[in-house]
């Protein structure tokens, strides 16, 4: 059954990826359309084509390998210098650029000179290559909505999960229901007697509505004696705990742990606290999603200085650490994994769409660095040519004409590469050394 719930898992998780790159591509299209461009193909996935069927002008199909898609526009480059599809070169670089104009014309038909790509005005051009990345944000978006409103976030609440025995540092193991060691003294939790399944009502003599503020009432009492009145079985209980200085995990300004495993001194009482889904307001919502975007907007950015550790884990039997990069079959081993568990189905299924909320968050991020053959690149392009073209006009100089952007392509070509690299270092350490639920 396990085995068949992990490939359960995988499907949904291969299904919602196959939706988040048809709507991708479906973004372009429409804008495309939308601006007279002639499109001879909508295409989900690369390689072999599986299945397609043509509607008016325009193949649309399936390919075998679900890493991709794309839409075929036509005259995505101006013509060279003659006017014309300049004829192949013996340097590699000239190659490669007329390669690529000649791919753009391969499907002109009479009548489509003024439905070619290029002709139309940039800002026309930045809509249709922005749709694509676009669709994928409002995708994140409505996903994470969903995921924060619907099915609510995993929130700790003061009620006690757990009483620690004793006073020790949080990198050490000893933890509730754990050996304490022979020097160390009774947590202030349970030398007051606080006991799992009770609800702290009241710190100090103010109320408590969150464990938020729990925690940060409790980390600014260090050596200090406070009432603590919990609810215990219907009735409310005052008890009284002297709270210690200790090495306890840093948290960021919304109380979460960091990532660093960082720790600060602070005041300390011994309890774990109890988590339940609790649903987020819109507002609250939307500064959650402001702080994943910063989060994975960071992590786009600092994608090449995880290479190193990246090949230690591949190559070198490395620990796979929680800020590296984790590809598709990564994402789908651990949306697998996440089926398999023994978990109420709601809650898998809040697993699975935040992983393609996560997804398409990045794969907007990604698309929006301006790089070929990024749609960020044909963007920046674009832009460079509105720029070109309103400074040639404001001083009355000839205008320099389209932009052409076939002269980037063996640049193209080594981003290309760059990150056909580091997809499959992803993919082989993603397959020999995988990120396991719950790392």
């Amino acid at each position: 059954m396990t085995a068949l719930m992990t490939v359960i898992g995988i499907v949904i998780f291969a299904l919602g990826l196959l939706l988040s790159i048809a709507w991708h591509e479906l973004g372009h299209l429409t804008w495309a359309k939308l601006f007279k461009i002639r499109v001879p193909q909508y295409m989900v996935g690369f390689g072999p084509t599986i299945w397609s069927r043509k509607k008016g002008e325009t193949e649309y199909g399936i390919k075998a390998i679900p890493m991709g898609g794309y839409i075929r526009m036509i005259g995505m480059f101006p013509p060279g210098a003659d006017g014309k599809i300049t004829a192949r070169s013996s340097s590699p670089w000239r190659s490669m650029i007329e390669d690529a104009r000649a791919s753009s014309y391969e499907e002109l038909l009479p009548g489509d000179e003024s439905r070619l790509f290029y002709t139309r005005k940039p800002w026309q051009r930045v809509i249709v290559m922005f749709g694509g990345p676009f669709m994928n944000l409002i995708l994140s978006f409505g996903l994470f909505l969903t995921l924060f409103m619907g099915f609510g976030q995993l929130t700790p609440v003061p009620t006690v999960q757990s009483v620690a025995a004793c006073v020790v540092k949080a990198t050490d193991a000893a933890a509730a229901g754990s050996s304490c060691p022979a020097d160390a003294k009774p947590s202030p939790a349970a030398a007051a007697g606080i006991r799992a399944g009770d609800t702290i009502v009241s710190f100090d003599g103010q109320h408590i509505s969150n464990y938020d503020q729990l925690q940060a009432d409790i980390r600014k009492s260090a050596r200090q004696t406070v009432p603590i009145v919990v609810q215990r079985d219907g009735k409310q209980v005052t008890l009284s705990a002297t709270l210690v200085s200790n090495q306890v995990y840093a948290v960021d300004a919304s109380g979460n742990p960091t990532n660093s495993n960082a720790t600060v001194e602070a005041g300390f009482l011994g309890i774990t606290p109890q988590e339940t889904n609790v649903g987020l307001s819109f507002g609250a919502s939307m500064d959650q999603m402001g702080t994943m975007a910063r989060t994975a907007a960071s992590s786009v950015v600092s994608l090449p200085s995880k290479i190193p550790a990246l090949w230690d884990s591949a190559f070198e039997g490395a620990k796979r650490t929680d800020d590296q990069p984790v590809g598709i079959v990564g994402v789908a081993r651990v949306g697998g994994e996440a089926f398999a568990e023994k978990a109420p189905v709601i809650d898998k299924l809040a697993f699975e769409i935040q992983l393609l909320a996560g997804l398409n968050l990045s794969l907007f991020l990604l698309n929006m660095l301006p790089l070929l053959p990024l749609d960020g690149g044909h963007i920046a392009g674009a832009l460079w040519e509105a720029l070109r073209r309103n400074a040639a006009r404001l001083l009355r100089r000839k205008d320099p004409g389209p932009f052409d952007v076939a002269k980037l392509m063996p640049l193209a070509y080594v981003v290309a590469g760059v990150f056909l690299c580091f997809t499959v270092l992803v993919m082989i350490a993603d397959v020999v050394n995988p990120v396991r639920l719950g790392n």
